[in-house]
């Protein structure tokens, strides 16, 4: 579950089998707080458009809405007697666009377009502010999944730098424990070609932090570590010394960071 905050106001958003459902109860919450907030949404889906709007949302997005129920509501709705709430029309016509969650996060959640229709009965300036939040959420959501597949790439590269140290550099005798120490004593040569310390020394300098010095890395400097690993492993197949490696390895580091950075610089101009 994620939070954005619109208008000084928490509206929580979770993902459904890989589809974004904002809470219409959080926005209801703008209008009347507490329990009234379900008399919001109560009346506003028993609205005669609101219908037209979920039943046609419906048969563009999903191929088992039941169109013969949507039909029966859509004639009954805006009469004076005409009642509904959200988990009869979802029961009755197998609506995916709202559901309803219990618990500790519980309320009623709607797929951005209903959620974003249901802002027009609340205010017109939070629907905008809403909007604008979403999609500032997505652009974050994106550059997290962009540090995750690089971070994923790093670790797959590290594996190609592993095998290339056990094949050239670990003698067959050594035990696990020394054999470790000479896996660490490479992936600190990287580390001190790119971020300029060993991971002790970065631990001695953050000890409140988790993890590792590669866990806090940027995008830039993965996509370059991941070209670093393979770079390495190439030079540990040529026989090449360590101490030659670092100082190549150094080079590269920060001639392939220039060119990354001003990649960066070149979008942030257009």
């Amino acid at each position: 579950m994620a939070k954005i905050i619109v208008q000084n106001t928490d509206i929580r958003v979770v993902t459904v089998n890989g589809q974004d459902f904002i809470s219409l109860t959080d926005i209801a919450n703008v209008k009347e707080s507490g329990s009234r907030a379900a008399d919001v949404i109560k009346n506003w889906i028993r609205n005669r458009y609101t219908i037209e709007f979920l039943g046609t949302w419906e048969m563009i997005h999903n191929p088992n809405f039941k169109v013969v129920e949507f039909d029966h509501f859509r004639k009954q709705a805006g009469l004076p007697s005409f009642v509904m709430s959200v988990s009869e029309w979802i029961e009755n016509t197998d609506a995916v666009g709202i559901i309803v969650k219990q618990g500790r996060y519980g309320g009623t959640y709607a797929f951005r377009d209903i959620a974003f229709e249901f802002c027009s009965a609340i205010s017109v300036a939070f629907k905008l502010y809403l909007i604008e939040d979403f999609q500032r959420l997505k652009q974050e959501e994106q550059k997290q999944l962009g540090w995750s597949v690089k971070r994923e790439l790093a670790k797959i590269n590290y594996h190609i730098h592993t095998d290339a140290i056990k094949e050239n550099l670990v003698p067959e005798e050594l035990d696990q424990y020394h054999r470790s120490l000479i896996y660490a004593n490479e992936a600190d040569v990287l580390n001190v070609a790119l971020f300029g310390m060993t991971a002790k020394e970065w631990r001695d300098a953050n000890p409140d932090l988790k993890g590792n010095i590669r866990d806090y890395a940027n995008i830039n400097q993965l996509i370059c570590l991941s070209n670093m690993e393979n770079l390495n492993a190439v030079f540990i197949n040529k026989g090449m010394p360590q101490c030659d490696r670092l100082i190549e390895l150094n080079k590269i580091a920060i001639q392939q960071m220039k060119v990354l950075e001003g990649v960066e610089e070149r979008k942030l101009i257009k």
